[in-house]
């Protein structure tokens, strides 16, 4: 079921409600033309992305810096660092090979569309920093995409809640390049823009770093 924007808490910047007007009057056709690209391309103040197909199922796939970051299961390593005990770095083997979690489970986008009942299966991130052992003053983690320069942070207590994942399949079939292959956080509690996608580093912190999205106007709470 997709929400009206309308509804949405209303942003502290001019420039983001700017953004997502228009994006909305974007949306309203299945497939962007000319004239709503035109539109958000000129928005400016680095909010534009760079893309925005419509995807299946209801997704719509957001992008800031095209091409898509490609999955090379031999090469990628995910790195486990900051505020530990012991820094990691985790093989796409070594990932799949950690206590296996599922749930089911809605996504929301900040710019009024959702998707329900999205089955998850991933890793805790309890069980995931685990060999890294955080140390007592790490408070946050935060979490850097190969689609650089996206970033985004959760404190530690939000990335430990019972629903949220770093997420390597998505209803039932290893994560789509789209959708973030190979690992990406799913925080359902949260808007989509915490839900960093093609994950490669974690660094764990003493307080929540300022997101991307976040510098660019987005609200640092990002609660449903």
């Amino acid at each position: 079921m997709q929400r009206n924007p309308n509804d949405l808490p209303q942003p502290r910047r001019i420039a983001r409600r700017t953004f997502l007007g228009v994006l909305a009057a974007g949306l309203t056709s299945l497939w962007w033309g000319d004239a709503a690209w035109r539109a958000v391309r000129s928005v400016g103040d680095g909010l534009s992305p760079v893309g925005i197909p419509i995807g299946a199922g209801g997704w719509r796939i957001f992008t800031v810096n095209a091409p898509m970051p490609v999955f090379d299961p031999r090469r990628w390593r995910l790195r486990i660092e900051g505020l530990v005990e012991r820094p990691v770095e985790l093989t796409y083997d070594e990932l799949l090979a950690l206590p296996r979690a599922r749930q089911v489970s809605d996504f929301h986008c900040v710019t009024g569309w959702s998707v329900e009942n999205v089955a998850w299966a991933g890793v805790r991130f309890d069980d995931l920093l685990a060999e890294a052992r955080p140390r007592p003053e790490a408070r946050a983690i935060s979490l850097y995409s190969a689609e650089k320069p996206y970033v985004d942070s959760l404190t530690l207590e939000q990335a430990t809640a019972a629903d949220t994942m770093l997420a390597y399949e998505m209803d039932g079939k290893p994560l789509r390049r789209p959708h973030g292959a190979p690992a990406r956080v799913v925080m359902p509690k949260m808007y989509g823009y915490k839900n960093v996608k093609w994950v490669e580093r974690i660094v764990l912190t003493r307080e929540p770093l300022v997101g991307y999205w976040e510098e660019r106007g987005y609200d640092s709470d990002a609660w449903v």
